[in-house]
This record gives structure tokens, sequence and C-alpha cells, in this order.
């Protein structure tokens, strides 16, 4: 360290909010990938330097610049997230690379009205890039100004240079197509990248040569799009380390293109308060405001505070451990969440540090939450509660307190929160509960799901105007409008009470025919089945009048979990199954997971489009192994008369012809003379229309209305800025369904619905008229759908089908249907 000083004390760069680097919303800076650092959310636009330093770099937008240090570390301040897109515009950079300025020295001036406009954020990374040194923080979450100090940057000993192995070389000359060259980001993401690699590697552009691992090297450079540079490795692993680099550079850098004329993001459209769980409810408001209890931040010791966590870990598996059913299902997935490796590196560096565990575990979950809502992804922001509430359960079980503490409900209680975590919904009294709405969560939360399960009315995505509405007022929560009146007249409570009330009645009169053999009113037979995940739902769509399965999802035997289940489990739990149905079908899909569902014995490359990618019976195909382990399972477990196989995302007859050799040579093998029924899932458009070619072999043809709904209409389900425009009742849709009946019909198959579609009673005469003679719902929704399917005329139904197919949108589809029914 001769010549060089050892530490160095940082001011803040930026007058604002000082933050924890997890805090920034971008999950290359808040998971570290460029380093160690802070935020600041700037309140001037002024970047100033925090400390003596020498310019590295200047972006040509003039977003960020990269200094050296007295001490020869490498720090980096990036105004903004996503400010590289403005292409300048409100920046006015005040030095240039070579540059040697002073602590306080005006870097970078910016219009912080215009930035903020154009920006996906104002919060500023400040970075640590490179190795070598550490970085101590100050006290955080305070307003700070440049004269203040805010962190220490300390020289490490350097480490022994190890050789190189046989001293291999590889390079390459390869094109830059990320729209904006490599700044920050893709930076950060090849640094990455090369960290599976001992071989040192260089990237040369125009004669100058930056170390890849070296983001702040690599800004240096000032590659930009189409420019074409050199990748040169050194080492026993040179040629694997730059053709993955290239790799990468030639799939884009993990950037989205942009137009030549950057824009503000698109808005994601708010639609106001969705259901979350169906029903009509009036009640007494009660607000549930339940705080983060306080937590040591400063720890006994790494040792003590390490067991402290470990003890606390294996208490709360073992409490989620208990429980039935749904519940024991939703534990189920929350028990995967205590031994993450990322939450559990997270927590781990915080107590290394000095902190407590209880913090240590807090800061981990905030990290991992924020970087879940950057994605933007509706349904995963979803699970951001299952992420706060094992939070809260091993911080409790680490303090020794109440984890889940709810208020005592009076009678016909509208319970009203800003989220509702799935143990909160649990220590509810429920018999006192009337309703639910929350100002934020959605409708595929694990709370709407019990709430659904339980027949509570459940509204999400309120606003956080209803967390104003007064304690013990009377509100009307109407979920099925999608509504919730905070000042009903008396008028309107009158007539909400009788709606009630005759709902009531007829729900009674419904289970009372629910288990009779549903058939029309002209006499035509419909089956009505259920689909299960569990014996906990067997027995659950028993008693509600199921006449069988039509779907038993048996991707829950394989996820959550380190190794795939072996026949003789598989065995055990579909014979449950079919014993709880007694003599009833049982239809069991074989396994269906994928890209976007992965499990940790079934390695498989990330798929830029998983919906489209190695799901379903093409990743079973790709693993006969476990095909054939599953069907063995399946024809020992479920009585030959009871069975009937079913395949998830069947597009032609060739993986069909697949199976049904695999499923023939399982047979004999076990000596089963009898037929076993093998059908198809028609969830592509593919499989729709060459559905009278898929009926000449397979046995059954049933209808998963999501997927298809979904490929169909060119929407993902995960993307909130369009999911709304999901809707199965897309004349679009129909139009295929109508080809599945038709094919089914012309070769004396019989066809189902599986999907959500069938649980809809407003979907069922259109559904028959189109040629479906089954429904498998959700076992809640069977009573109601075989009363509904009692009412009906199958020509009245074929001729609704019919015009449903003509009509112009869902809406009008919608509207038709409601005709019919009224």
């Amino acid at each position: 360290m001769s010549g060089m000083m050892a530490s160095v004390t940082l001011r803040a760069p930026l007058t604002g909010w000082l933050a924890p680097i997890e805090s920034v919303p971008d999950p290359v800076f808040a998971e570290r990938m460029m380093g160690e650092g802070f935020a600041i959310d700037p309140i001037e636009g002024e970047v100033r330097a925090p400390a003596d330093a020498t310019v590295l770099t200047v972006a040509p937008t003039g977003h960020s610049v990269s200094l050296r240090l007295a001490n020869g570390a490498e720090l980096l301040i990036h105004v903004g997230l996503e400010t590289v897109t403005l292409g300048g515009k409100g920046f006015a950079p005040k030095v240039k690379p070579g540059d040697v300025v002073a602590v306080g020295d005006l870097l970078i001036g910016f219009d912080l009205d215009a930035v903020a406009e154009g920006a996906k954020a104002l919060l500023t990374p400040v970075v640590l890039a490179g190795e070598g040194y550490a970085l101590s923080l100050e006290l955080l979450d305070r307003l700070v100004g440049w004269q203040d100090g805010v962190a220490r940057i300390t020289a490490l000993a350097p480490a022994a240079v190890k050789g190189d192995g046989e001293g291999d070389s590889h390079q390459r000359v390869v094109r830059v197509d990320a729209p904006h060259g490599i700044h920050a980001r893709p930076a950060a993401r090849i640094a990455a990248l090369l960290r599976t690699f001992v071989a040192p590697v260089s990237i040369v552009r125009d004669g100058k040569s930056a170390n890849a691992r070296s983001t702040v090297a690599l800004l240096g450079l000032g590659v930009r799009c189409g420019d074409e540079i050199i990748i040169r490795g050194e080492g026993s692993d040179a040629r694997a380390a730059v053709e993955a680099l290239v790799a990468l550079i030639a799939a884009g850098l993990g950037e989205e293109a942009k137009a030549d004329h950057p824009a503000p993001a698109p808005v994601v459209p708010q639609h106001g308060p969705v259901m979350a769980a169906p029903g009509l409810a009036i009640g007494q408001v009660v607000q549930l405001r339940v705080a983060d209890v306080d937590v040591p931040r400063d720890g006994q010791g790494g040792a003590v505070e390490h067991a402290a966590l470990a003890r606390a870990m294996a208490a709360v598996d073992a409490d989620l451990s208990a429980g039935h059913g749904l519940a024991a299902e939703i534990a189920a997935a929350h028990r995967a969440l205590l031994p993450d490796p990322e939450l559990a590196e997270a927590a781990g560096h915080q107590i290394d540090a000095g902190r407590s565990a209880a913090f240590a575990w807090r800061q981990a979950t905030a990290q991992a939450a924020e970087a879940i809502r950057a994605t933007g992804d509706a349904l995963l922001m979803e699970r951001v509660a299952d992420l706060i509430d094992i939070e809260r359960q091993l911080i409790a079980a680490l303090l020794g307190t109440e984890a889940s503490a709810v208020p005592v409900l009076p009678p016909q209680s509208i319970l009203i929160a800003e989220d509702l975590l799935p143990s909160q919904f649990l220590a509810l009294d429920r018999d006192r509960l009337a309703g639910i709405c929350t100002a934020a969560g959605g409708p595929t939360s694990h709370v709407a799901i019990l709430a659904a399960s339980a027949g509570i009315p459940m509204l999400a995505a309120a606003g956080r105007d209803v967390l104003a509405i007064a304690e013990g007022h009377t509100v009307i929560l109407d979920a099925d409008g999608a509504r919730i009146d905070a000042d009903p007249g008396v008028k309107s409570l009158a007539e909400v009470s009788e709606r009630i009330a005759a709902a009531r009645e007829q729900r009674s009169r419904d289970r009372a025919q629910a288990h009779a053999d549903c058939r029309m009113a002209d006499g035509t037979r419909i089956e009505i089945f259920a689909n299960l995940g569990s014996q906990a739902d067997a027995a659950a769509a028993v008693a509600a009048g199921a006449e069988g399965c039509g779907l038993l999802r048996t991707e829950f035997l394989f996820l959550e979990r380190a190794e795939a289940p072996d026949e003789a489990e598989q065995r055990e739990i579909y014979s449950g199954i079919a014993t709880t149905l007694g003599e009833r079908p049982l239809i069991v899909r074989t396994l269906d997971i994928g890209g976007d569902k992965p499990v940790p014995y079934l390695p498989m490359a990330a798929e830029e489009n998983p919906a489209l990618g190695l799901r379903g019976v093409r990743l079973s195909l790709a693993r006969p192994d476990l095909m054939q382990v599953q069907l063995r399972a399946i024809l020992r477990a479920v009585p030959a008369d009871q069975c009937r196989i079913m395949l998830p995302m069947i597009v032609d007859l060739s993986d069909y012809r697949a199976v049904r050799t695999m499923l023939d040579t399982e047979k004999a093998a076990l000596g089963i003379d009898a037929p076993v029924p093998l059908g198809v899932m028609i969830e592509t458009p593919a499989a729709a229309m060459l559905a009278d070619m898929l009926a000449v072999e397979a046995d059954f043809l049933s209808v998963g209305t999501n997927d298809l709904t979904q490929y169909t209409l060119a929407v993902d389900r995960g993307n909130a800025a369009v999911s709304h425009r999901i809707d199965a009742l897309h004349p679009a849709v129909l139009r295929l369904i109508r080809e599945v009946g038709r094919g089914a019909q012309r070769h004396g198959r019989w066809a189902g619905v599986c999907g959500g579609l069938a649980s809809d009673p407003l979907a069922a005469p259109i559904l028959i008229g189109l040629g479906i003679t089954e429904l498998s719902a959700t076992p809640a929704a069977i009573a109601r759908l075989k009363a509904v399917v009692r009412t009906l005329d199958r020509d009245r139904c074929i001729d609704l089908a019919e015009r449903a197919c003509a009509a112009e949108s869902a809406a009008a589809v919608r509207a038709m249907a409601q005709g019919v029914l009224a």
C-alpha cells in the first residue's frame, strides 16, 4: 500500500435521502451485481465529488460518472434508473475523463423535473466497483448534504496471484447490438457472468482494452450500439468464458430494444378494485393496522445470531408442517422460502456485519421483495405477501412474540387492510367475518384463494382510500360488482339485504340437489366434475356433489422439493385420492411443469418465453424416466375402470403417440389388459384446430381455457398492463372450442372443459352449445353449476353458442348469456 491511502471517507455526492443499496428498484444494483454501495434520492440537481479523485469516465449521455479515489478504489455514481434512455436530455456534465477533482467539486448538473419525468426512478445508486476494497456505511435512512460523511472505503490486503493453468488463450470479434451499448446494467451483467470463470477476460474497442470484470473499466470503453469489439481470454477456461460472453452479447445483454427517440415508460393502466373471491356482504368495518415490531439493529456476535436464526427457522418450519387442506398447501409454499439461498446469503452478510438475526432477516426480505416488485409482473408481485408473512413469522420466533396479531371481530365484520397475509387470515374468526377488502393485493394471491375456499367475499386492489373508512361504519361489499359502498343509504341496505337472503336460500336449495346426477331440462346428461390438487380437495369435492375428478394436478407432488417423488410415494397419493372419490372417475394429468415452474432436480436453461418452451408433455418426453415412473404409479394406484390419463400441452399427434407407446409398454409389464383411456388437454390453438385429427386416436379431449385464452389472444396473464384483456368468453376462443366439440362428436369421443371457464355458470350454456358434455370446476362452484345446467335446453344452448361465436367481443357474449340465464 506504499504511496497510496489505505482508506478514504466519502461525503454525500448528492443532497437527498440516504438509503441502502437494496432499496434500489433494479436487481442489478439491489442484488449487488455491480458491487457494494448505497443510494440517494436527490432533492437537488447536482452531483458533487464525494472525495478527492480522478475522473475515469463520463457517460456520453451525461447520466453517470466514475471516479478513481486516492486509494485506488473505483466509484460509480449513476443518476436515476434507465436514464441512459433520455439520450442526455436534462444532463449537463461539468467534468471530463482525466480531470482531477477535489471533494465537493461539481461533477454533473441535471434538471430534477425533466429527469424525473423520463426516468424509471430518480433514486441514485453509488457503487464501489471491483474487488480489493471494503465499504463501511454510516447511519442510513436520513437526509444528507454534500458535506455529510456517508461511508468509508478501505483497501484490503492483496490476494496471492494464482496461475492460469495451462495458459490457453481464445478471442472472438463480436458486434454489440444492445440498444445503448455497454452502459451500467450490461456491464454488471458481464461481470456477473464472468464470476463463474477463472480466466482473465478483456474487451478491446478501437485499440483500448478493459478488464471485463470491472464495470467501471467497461464504462470507460464507451462501447455503443453497432460497435465491434474483441473479447480476449487467457487461461484454462478461456474458451468457455469468451464463448459465454459472446452468447450474452448476441442475446442483447439483457436489454430490451427501444425506439430511436426515447420516451417515458408506459403507465400500467389502473382498473380499480378487482374481485378476489365472489359474493355480497353487509357489515361493520374493522380496520386492520399491524405495524412491524421493532427489532434490535445490532447483534450479539455472529455465532450467536447465526445460531438464533437457525433455531427460529426450525421452529417456523415445524409450525408450517401442521395443518391440512388448502392451508397446508400454502404453508408448504411458505416452507420453501425458509431455506431460499438468496435470502440466507443476504441475511448472513448482514449478521456478519454485526446485525441481529431479526434485523438481518428483515433486510434480506425487503431486498427480495423490492427485486420482485421491480419486475413489474403482477402475478409475481402478489407473492411479496408470502415473503412478508414468512418474515413476520420468523421474527416472531426470534423475539418470542405473536406473529399473526389480529383483532377480535364483532359479528358481521368487513375487514379492511392495506394487504392481508395468509397467516393473518387463518388467525381470524371466520364465523364473524362477512367480507374482506384490501387496498393492495390481487386476485391470485394466497389470501384470495383462501377467502374463495372459505366462501368469504373479497375485493383486492381497492386503493388507499378504503383505509380511511371509519371503524365501525356500515358498508356494502359487492365483490361480484367489484365495488365497496362506504356510505350506503337505507334503501340500498334494504335491497342488498334482500339479495343476500335470496342468495342464501338459493345456495341452500342448490346444495340440497347437488348430489344428484346432472341432467338438462331436456334430459341431456352433462357430467359435473371437479379440479383437484390433493386428497383434501377430493374430500371437499365429494361433499360438494362432484361426479368425478376432471383434472388432478400432479405437479403438487413434484414442486418445492430437492428430488422427484419416487413411484411408491406417487402411488400412495394417487391411491388415496382414488379411494376418497369412491368409484367416481379420476382423470390424472401427467406432470405439467417447465421453465415457468423450475425445480432443482430438472436443470433447464432460462427461457425467454417459458409459456412457449419446454413444458408439459414436452418436458415429460425429454425426461422419459420421470414419465415412466409416473405412468406406473398411476396404473398401480387407480383401478382401470376408474382411471383416465390426460396429457398437457399437446400440439399434434406425434407427442400423443409417443406417450401412448409408453403407456402400452407399462400396461403390458404390469399385466393390465383392461383399457385405460388416454386423452389430451386442448391448450394451444394448434390442438384446437386439429381436434378432429386428435380425436381419431385420443380417447377424450379436455379444454384448458386458461392457456388457450392466453395463446389465442396473445395476452400474458402475468403482465399487469394487458392481463385485464383476458376473457375466455372472447369469440375467438369460443370458435376454437367449437372446433373441439365438432371434432369429438365426429369420432364419437367426449369433450370437456377443465379450465377456469368451467366454473362460471354464465359460460355453461355456451359451452354445452359448443358440444361440451363435461365441466370440471372448483368444488365450491359445483352446486350452483349443477342448478344452472338443470334449467337449460340443448337447442337453445346451440343457438346461443352460434350467436356467441358471431359476436364482436367478450362483453357482447356475456350480455347474451346473461339474457338467457335471467
